[in-house]
């Protein structure tokens, strides 16, 4: 989750604690919006630490996409 805290502090130009809080709105979000098979695939690649590009990857195969 690092990489994307950076990644939104760097591109929307504000420091990594409001980036990180706003990574953790939008987590809960989708927490409570994606089918819980997927929502356990968005833990888990958050707690492992992998790439965005990755999860975005793994989210859209248990999607259909």
């Amino acid at each position: 989750m690092n990489e994307l805290v950076k990644t939104v502090a760097d591109r929307v130009g504000i420091g990594e604690d409001q980036a990180q809080k706003a990574v953790e709105v939008v987590v809960g979000f989708l927490k409570e919006k994606l089918p819980a098979p997927v929502s356990g695939q968005l833990d888990s690649f958050l707690g492992q630490g992998g790439s965005v590009a990755e999860a975005a990857k793994g989210i859209g195969s248990k999607l259909g996409l």
